[in-house]
């Protein structure tokens, strides 16, 4: 989920949150129509009262999620992660989903429907995982998770008033309690049986160690939010606030941090899982189902996925051969794998020169988007290296802008990574997470005002990965994959994504082990060796999130051949991709009832 990237990384309450960001609205009986107004009237104010209050409940709830959409009021707050709130929340779903249904649907209009629809989605969602307790205790992964979460908040929070500093000091003090009720529920966990895999617990061990010995230097991930302080700060002020902030890191943020990894280390790593399968979890198998349907929106099993998944490769494998004749290369796959990705030609000499190679990339691409969109978004985005602490394995990320636009979209590059990340793999990279992918998606969305905010900040991951994973397929109309190495680096990102879907299922569904993922993705060229552990290891920690891209972009690909063949010469694709954008992010077969809808107009005109 693209705008709470940082939380959804972390534990599945959290994703849960964000999902629904939906609580008890006030009664119905609150609501007294004007005499002069009709039936419809009357439910359409009492549905946007539902959900105005849910929105509001769900930013007192999830503080956190409060600053990821740009609500400053409750910057000074962290989650409360205790068993009472978290029994509270679900109490509140369940009544606000008892609120929606009270709604006489057929009274609203066509865009009300599909927003009480998504409501109900929503919550259906969260309420689906409140039995599954030893999965949501799980919250420590290898892609992230709530060991990485503070840091990750940090650096979203703003820092350009006193009053904001003031917040995020506050939230540092407030940490080490915070702490506490996490390893409260990573003990429930481990007492239910759910602790991840060694691998995952390494990575998660390593991340805490970089963090701690980064201290309270200026670099520190708690500690370099601070050095962007606000022209409106007088300098003697900003140093003040840095003192604070850097005693408050030292005497609280540190600690908490290393009772988390010592944890980690003795009582919680003493019990890893064996593999990590989710068939191997007591009642893993039905937790995987969800996970499936949560991140495909759609239907599938594991089998059918695995199947789609073998075709997908079998397919690229065929792209590949391609490539390597344009390379004119004589030897087998693997040697061609191994010299894409050790040849000094295709590396950066320097993390500086990688940074503005991502920069040039995104401004060659910003100029040729309106060939492909009839409008596109006002709030900007810009290329940054994200923080160290996330080490030289990372993916790069994006960051969504706030919802008021107060904030640019980021597209987060891995600096460090400059020895092990080709210049082949760049402008499919900049295509996924900034333009025309995460950014463009994610900017449009927040400035839809006439939908409520819940949709406005909404995410689904086979719609928000499959259309960044689509858009890197418009690459080749806006500039981009000249040359036979970068159609390579796309073919394999594409590739990337195909053998997630047979090694996602294959370990969770097929009894597949972590040499047998990871053999499987370096045999079909998905990656070198420690970026496909790393993956593996993610897949592992997050089963069925990597399953969105593939699906989406499958789904977008055939709405698109579907409209075309229907259209013919009437069909523009500046109009067909903002109907695919234009109501947020939504679940897939809510987006092919969209393009279906959009294609019987266009076909009607004369």
């Amino acid at each position: 989920m693209p705008v709470f990237a940082a939380l959804a990384r972390t534990a599945t309450a959290s994703v849960m949150s964000l999902l629904v960001l939906a609580c008890a609205a006030p009664p119905r009986s609150d609501l007294v129509a004007a005499p002069q107004e009709t039936r419809d009237v009357v439910e359409t104010r009492c549905l946007h009262a539902l959900f105005d209050a849910a929105w509001e409940t769900s930013m007192r709830h999830s503080p956190e999620a409060a600053t990821y959409v740009g609500d400053r009021r409750y910057g000074d707050r962290l989650d409360d992660a205790s068993p009472e709130a978290e029994a509270a929340e679900y109490a509140e779903w369940r009544e606000q989903r008892g609120q929606a249904l009270a709604i006489q649907r057929g009274l609203l209009s066509a865009t009300d429907r599909s927003s009480l629809d998504l409501f109900i989605y929503g919550l259906d969602e969260a309420l689906r995982y409140e039995p599954l307790v030893g999965f949501r205790r799980m919250t420590l992964g290898a892609n992230g998770g709530f060991h990485t979460g503070f840091a990750d908040l940090l650096q979203t929070s703003p820092v350009d008033t006193v009053a904001a500093v003031e917040q995020m000091l506050a939230r540092m003090a407030a940490y080490p309690r915070r702490v506490e009720h996490e390893l409260q529920r990573l003990r429930e966990g481990l007492g239910l049986g759910w602790v991840p895999p060694r691998a995952v617990l390494d990575r998660v061990l390593a991340n805490l160690d970089s963090q701690l010995a980064a201290g309270a230097d200026a670099n520190s991930p708690f500690m370099a939010p601070l050095v962007m302080m606000g022209s409106a700060i007088a300098p003697a002020e900003q140093a003040l606030l840095r003192e604070r902030a850097r005693k408050l890191v030292l005497a609280q943020v540190l600690p908490a941090q290393r009772r988390l990894r010592d944890f980690v280390a003795a009582d919680y790593g003493r019990a890893t899982a064996s593999t990590g399968a989710f068939s191997g979890y007591p009642g893993g198998a039905a937790v995987y189902l969800a996970r499936v349907r949560t991140h495909t929106t759609l239907d599938l099993t594991p089998a059918q996925i695995h199947a789609l998944g073998l075709r997908e490769v079998a397919r690229l494998d065929a792209d590949i051969a391609a490539v390597m004749a344009d390379l004119k290369w004589r030897g087998d796959a693997a040697s061609f794998f191994a010299h894409m990705q050790t040849d000094p030609r295709y590396f950066h000499a320097s993390p500086q020169a990688l940074l503005a190679s991502y920069r040039d990339i995104a401004k060659r691409i910003d100029p040729e988007l309106p060939r492909l969109f009839a409008e596109l978004p006002r709030v900007p985005y810009g290329v940054r290296a994200m923080p160290d602490h996330a080490g030289a394995q990372a993916y790069e990320y994006y960051s969504a802008p706030d919802l008021d636009g107060g904030r640019p979209g980021w597209f987060n590059a891995n600096v460090l990574a400059y020895k092990i990340r080709p210049t082949w793999a760049q402008e499919t990279l900049v295509a996924h997470e900034a333009v025309p992918g995460h950014h463009l998606q994610n900017a449009r969305a927040a400035e839809l005002g006439e939908l409520p905010k819940f949709r406005r900040a909404s995410g689904y991951g086979a719609y928000g990965e499959g259309w960044a994973l689509y858009a890197e397929t418009l690459g080749f109309d806006l500039g981009l994959y000249k040359d036979p190495a970068s159609r390579w680096g796309h073919i394999q990102s594409q590739m990337l994504r195909a053998t997630r879907l047979v090694v996602d299922t294959g370990i969770h569904a097929f009894g597949w082990s972590r040499q047998q993922a990871i053999d499987y993705m370096l045999a079909h060229g998905a990656d070198e060796r420690s970026a496909i552990e790393s993956e593996v290891d993610r897949y592992t920690s997050g089963p069925g999130q990597a399953l969105g891209y593939m699906i989406g972009q499958l789904k977008i690909i055939e709405l698109r051949d579907r409209a075309k063949a229907k259209l013919g010469e009437r069909f523009d694709v500046r109009r067909f991709h903002m109907v695919l954008l234009d109501q947020g992010a939504v679940p897939l077969p809510v987006l092919e009832r969209l393009v279906d809808e959009w294609i019987a107009v266009e076909a009607g005109k004369r």
